[in-house]
């Protein structure tokens, strides 16, 4: 298989430069809100299993919108922001034109999916983005023959590989079916849009001529 090399002349450029510093931003943003958001529950002494996903429970239905913004305690939310903004910077940065579809696809549908078929309980927490954004990624890198899909899939897989536990119902009090649920979101994804967001590639001189060869 080759390997595609992007065209420095489009990844070096200025605007690819913005688009980082706006991913970064963006990012960062989100990260900003959810801890403000668990600092006013801490206030307000608010308790998050509220505003939890409680499958098939009328109750739980709002949970789908506001789950992810909450978590169980402060810890539970240090450890899911440097995840956040690496891999939110990444998905932002390398595929933006896929990120307007991947992000909303696996922040609602899945707590749709928890809704419908997770065990009874109150679902929170960020890891569902999480999960789709690291199988998105990663599978990407498999099917993409561009060098920056595989360099970012090498380093997920580097970095997070370890998060493949948490698919399994294994620890207790750890929301496995929403891990399943976003990662799978995320492959699906991952194949169906495996041809957005492809960045030109560098052309040589050999395949120029080729290119302006009129044969025999």
């Amino acid at each position: 298989m080759q390997i595609h090399i992007p065209d420095p002349a489009h990844t070096g450029s200025e605007r690819a430069r913005a688009n980082f510093r706006l991913a970064v931003k963006m990012a960062l943003g989100f990260v900003a809100l959810i801890w403000l958001i668990q600092l006013l529950d801490w206030a307000l002494d608010l308790e998050p299993a509220d505003f939890g996903v409680r499958p098939r429970q009328l109750v739980g239905l709002p949970g789908i919108f506001f789950a992810p913004l909450v978590h169980g305690g402060f810890a539970h939310l240090l450890a899911n922001s440097p995840p956040l903004l690496v891999l939110g910077t990444a998905m932002l940065y390398l595929y933006p034109g896929a990120a307007l579809r991947v992000l909303p696809a696996v922040y609602l549908g899945t707590g749709v999916a928890v809704w419908l078929f997770a065990r009874g309980s109150a679902h929170v927490g960020a890891s569902g983005l999480i999960y789709g954004l690291v199988s998105y990624i990663f599978v990407a890198g498999l099917i993409r023959r561009d060098r920056r899909a595989i360099a970012a899939s090498l380093l997920v897989c580097f970095m997070y590989g370890a998060l493949i536990w948490g698919l399994l119902p294994i620890e207790p009090g750890v929301s496995w079916e929403t891990h399943l649920a976003a990662a799978l979101i995320g492959i699906v994804l991952a194949i169906a849009l495996r041809r957005r967001d492809i960045p030109p590639r560098v052309r040589y001189t050999w395949e120029n001529e080729e290119d302006n060869d009129p044969g025999e």
